[in-house]
């Protein structure tokens, strides 16, 4: 009876660790992320900014890739939040930063919480670069070739002067 017990216990252990996902695969390299992530821990968030937030954050060091929309192939700017907010909200957006500019609401700087949209002019024109509001005055964004996706400051130079304000897709 004890040794029947045991091969049972045995092959329920068995089939539990077959039952885990295998690991996520990415075809990338991990990289020690840049100094502007700092310390992460501290942000917060409830509801549907917090899947958005665990799902941003567990892009960052991911490479660039222009028109990509997955994380297996590399992600641009749009491709990384439909990415994002298609898998942690169900909610499926254009691949381009000005359309969905032109779906989401303007809301006040002031008003920004976790999971809001951020826009830039880095092209010369309007809504030309986006990414994702993570709080603490940070956002998560995939800024371009040869620059893996990343934690930048709000009120970094080079952001602050193309700011185009924030946006939100929520009520």
């Amino acid at each position: 009876m004890k040794a029947s017990i045991g091969l049972y216990l045995a092959a329920a252990a068995l089939l539990a660790s077959c039952a885990s996902p295998p690991p996520l695969k990415t075809g990338h390299a991990v990289r020690p992320r840049p100094s502007a992530n700092g310390n992460l821990s501290t942000l917060k968030a409830d509801g549907a900014g917090r899947e958005i937030l665990i799902y941003t954050l567990s892009l960052l060091d991911l490479d660039y890739r222009f028109g990509g929309s997955n994380p297996e192939a590399g992600l641009d700017c749009s491709g990384m939040v439909d990415y994002i907010y298609r898998n942690a909200v169900g909610v499926k957006l254009p691949h381009n930063a000005a359309q969905i500019a032109g779906i989401a609401r303007p809301i006040p700087t002031g008003d920004m919480q976790v999971g809001d949209l951020v826009f830039f002019n880095t092209l010369n024109r309007s809504f030309s670069h986006m990414g994702i509001y993570i709080g603490d005055g940070k956002f998560v964004h995939a800024p371009h070739t040869n620059s893996p996706i990343r934690v930048d400051r709000l009120d970094n130079r080079y952001f602050a002067a193309r700011f185009e304000g924030a946006r939100t897709l929520f009520n």
